[in-house]
């Protein structure tokens, strides 16, 4: 059995792309919260990485931006690619299932208290509170 459930926050906003024979793909990136703390009494999060198709991948992009809560079902996924002689190994999410979480009218939730980064991330202050601020790096990545 492969199958994963996921809620989180995105990381940054929805990417729509449409294949070459007219099929759409959006692609995210979540922050989930693990269920426990480390050994500093902090919660980290994974940052794992989207894909949704068709009709599933539209309705991301029209309802979904950096910022706002949702939860996923779908399957893992592991794809081995090269780039100049090397390979490269990606491992994603590919849902089936994608529930919008934040409420009408509200356009963002903040990062909740005690959360802290495993890397790729650094932290802002935000009304008086630090809040999680995910750093893009996905240079390596074919897409």
């Amino acid at each position: 059995m492969n199958k994963v459930i996921l809620i989180g926050n995105l990381v940054r906003d929805v990417e729509l792309s449409t294949t070459p024979s007219g099929v759409s793909v959006a692609k995210f990136t979540l922050a989930a919260n693990r269920t426990f703390t480390n050994s500093e009494g902090e919660r980290e999060a994974d940052y794992p990485n989207i894909i949704a198709w068709r009709d599933l991948a539209d309705r991301c992009a029209q309802y979904l931006s950096k910022g706002k809560k949702a939860a996923v079902v779908g399957m893992l996924q592991t794809r081995l690619y090269e780039v100049e002689g090397q390979k490269r190994y990606v491992t994603e999410v590919v849902a089936s299932e994608v529930e919008f979480l934040t409420p009408k009218g509200e356009s963002q939730q903040a990062a909740p208290q005690g959360y802290a980064p495993r890397g790729g991330a650094q932290r802002q202050q935000r009304n008086g509170r630090d809040d999680l601020v995910p750093i893009d790096d996905d240079g390596d990545l074919p897409f």
